[in-house]
């Protein structure tokens, strides 16, 4: 349930409906404020959590930190939150300098992102990299599928082929769009506006996701995660709601069909950026949402009923 002025009110579902699970999973959460790293090298400190499909590493990198993918099965995004945070990519033949407050997509294969002077840096991939997943501190939620999310499917490749692309952060807010929306093969993320203040209290969006987790990363301020679970016929599976406080940086995954929404709390800026593997069609089907839609193809009918 949407307020009337939140773009998403527009949506329509695009999901056939599936069979519910009996019993429903656990919201995931990662204050890497909070907790120790699972990775801690001269490199810098790297934080892991991960969703059925996703997963993102959290670093706070050192001066001079490298960080390299040798054969990569897929394309996975890094984003540059800070402005003044340059990194160096490269990828087979193709080696570029990005600025901060960017997103980057890596090709499949080697490729490695230097930071010269350190910094934020957060990277997303897919958990088709089996040495990632054994890394996440929630690796053991996820021994077992969740029933109600579709084993994943990749999108279409560009047509332009795989390469490094890079796309500034740095784009006005237009009415009736939701943010700021990208997409590659594997991933689509969407870089909130930030929010000055508490959220009002009567404008709230409370609504559920069918068949897909969400990720929500909280890179400034904090959030209140409010979730409710549906009642299902078996009283010993009922969830009781929750309030999740999260400050930044951490991550929260919302399973489906878990009614959800958050609440921006500091008095300062409070920005989240929500990930969702594979790309959502709901989203991919407003147009002018996806900002780099021009270099990804959406599936073809026949391809996403397949």
């Amino acid at each position: 349930m949407f307020d009337p002025t939140d773009p998403r009110a527009s949506l329509s579902s695009s999901s056939p409906p599936i069979a519910l699970p009996g019993e429903f999973a656990a919201a995931e959460y990662g204050r890497f404020y909070d907790e120790a790293p699972q990775e801690s090298t001269p490199e810098g400190q790297t934080w892991y959590l991960r969703g059925q499909n996703f997963i993102v590493a959290y670093t706070l990198a050192q001066p001079g930190a490298v960080l390299g993918r040798p054969s990569q099965p897929d394309e996975y995004m890094a984003l540059i939150p800070r402005a003044e945070t340059t990194v160096e990519v490269s990828a087979g033949t193709e080696a570029r300098t990005v600025k901060g407050h960017s997103l980057i997509i890596l090709p499949p294969g080697e490729s490695r992102i230097a930071m010269p002077q350190g910094g934020e840096i957060v990277r997303l991939f897919t958990t088709r990299s089996p040495d990632l997943v054994a890394k996440c501190a929630n690796a053991a939620s996820y021994i077992n599928s969740r029933a109600n999310i579709p084993p994943f499917e990749a999108w279409p490749a560009p047509p332009g082929g795989y390469r490094i692309r890079s796309y500034s952060l740095d784009v006005p807010g237009e009415p009736g769009r939701f943010g700021r929306i990208f997409r590659c093969t594997t991933l689509m993320v969407n870089v909130l506006d930030p929010q000055e203040g508490p959220r009002d209290v009567t404008k709230l969006s409370p609504h559920h996701h069918d068949d897909f987790e969400q990720g929500s990363l909280a890179l400034h301020g904090a959030f209140t995660h409010h979730l409710r679970w549906p009642w299902t016929p078996n009283m010993n599976h009922w969830r009781e709601d929750e309030h999740a406080i999260l400050a930044s940086p951490s991550l929260t995954v919302i399973p489906p069909p878990a009614i959800h929404t958050s609440r921006g709390m500091d008095a300062g800026i409070n920005q989240l950026v929500d990930i969702f593997s594979p790309p959502r069609l709901d989203f991919s089907a407003k147009p002018g949402w996806v900002l780099n839609a021009d270099d990804y193809p959406m599936p073809t009918p026949s391809a996403s009923a397949a």
